[in-house]
């Protein structure tokens, strides 16, 4: 993926929606990268970490983007983007076009969301923001997603003030020490 073999690959993480791409270039303390977004391809050349060194990064997609509708923001701990495609619907198999094992990439697990998930929001009324922040301007967590589904599952007693368990069960039924039940024994092999 590089052109100069000196130069290092940063670790990139990803994740989509069927709307966009958000990808995050890790590479700390990255001040002036040279960023480009292109239709089929991505570049980036940085330098930073906390060796200085330098870093490059030529990805060619899987399909394309609309890079005047795509967003990328320098943040302490990495370059983050928003990529809008250009053809929304099915999930992307891959983020490079050609298949392969890139050492570098890895799936962003905090940003993402299955396409079933996402089908489900959407009959539920939820429209697909969340994870990721929602559409390209968002790139925070997924902390409305996870209020929803706390609101959806009743929450739990004590838990600051979500309702959901009410009072505390009956165990009284149970055995205490020392107490069988009559048919534990009946069904037990006998021992060797």
């Amino acid at each position: 993926m590089s052109s100069n073999s000196t130069l290092l690959t940063p670790s990139v993480m990803w994740a989509q929606r069927p709307n966009c791409i958000f990808l995050t270039i890790c590479l700390e303390d990255c001040q002036n990268p040279s960023v480009k977004v292109e239709p089929n391809t991505i570049y980036f050349r940085g330098v930073g970490g906390t060796d200085k060194k330098e870093y490059e990064l030529n990805l060619e997609l899987y399909e394309p983007v609309l890079p005047d509708q795509s967003l990328h923001k320098v943040r302490d701990r990495g370059i983050e983007f928003c990529l809008k495609k250009e053809k929304e619907g099915p999930y992307w198999p891959r983020l490079p076009k050609t298949q392969g094992k890139y050492h570098w990439l890895k799936i962003d697990f905090n940003k993402w969301k299955d396409e079933e998930d996402s089908d489900d929001e959407e009959r539920v009324g939820g429209g697909g923001g969340g994870g990721g922040g929602g559409g390209p301007g968002g790139f925070g967590g997924g902390d409305a997603d996870f209020e929803e589904m706390m609101k959806q599952m009743g929450g739990l007693g004590g838990m600051g003030g979500m309702g959901g368990m009410g009072e505390k069960p009956n165990l009284d039924d149970l055995d205490g020490p020392g107490e069988t039940d009559s048919d534990d024994e009946n069904d037990l092999p006998d021992l060797e």
